[in-house]
Formats: structure tokens, C-alpha cells, sequence
């Protein structure tokens, strides 16, 4: 009973895929092809806009650090000018 179901379920494959022309198989090979650019481009897109991310979390970072710094040397200046 099995057999019959995917027997009958794979034939609408098999008879389509038969008539398929070299010309169609030619289109879905371009199409392919242009999808996979397509992807390709995305990847590519996506790795930059991945570093880019991280060089803005490093500097983000690196002015935090720089911000607190600021801080402490303001609060040690503040802190000099109260104890005159």
C-alpha cells in the first residue's frame, strides 16, 4: 500500500521532469546562477556590515574608557579645588 502511494505521489515527477526542453533546463540554470550571486553579494554585504560592527563596539570601548578618565580627572580636579 505504500509502495502504491509513493508510486503514484512520483509519478507526476518523473512524467514532469520528462518534459522538461534543454531551453528550460538552460533558464534554471541561469536563475541559479543568478540566485547564487545574489547570495554571494549578501554574504559579502553581510561579513562588512559584521566588521564594521565590531570596529563600532571597539571604538564605542575605547570612548567609554576615555569618558571615564575624563571623569576621574574632573573629580580630582573638583576635589583639589574643595580642599584650597
Amino acid at each position: 500500500m505504500k509502495r502504491i502511494a509513493l508510486l503514484a505521489a512520483a509519478a507526476p515527477l518523473v512524467l514532469l521532469g520528462g518534459c522538461a526542453t534543454k531551453g528550460d533546463i538552460e533558464t534554471l540554470r541561469q536563475e541559479i546562477a543568478g540566485v547564487r550571486a545574489i547570495a554571494q553579494s549578501a554574504e559579502q554585504k553581510a561579513a562588512a556590515a559584521e566588521a564594521n560592527s565590531r570596529q563600532a563596539a571597539a571604538d564605542a570601548q575605547r570612548a567609554a574608557q576615555d569618558a571615564q578618565i575624563a571623569g576621574e580627572k574632573a573629580d580630582r580636579i573638583f576635589r583639589a579645588g574643595l580642599r584650597k
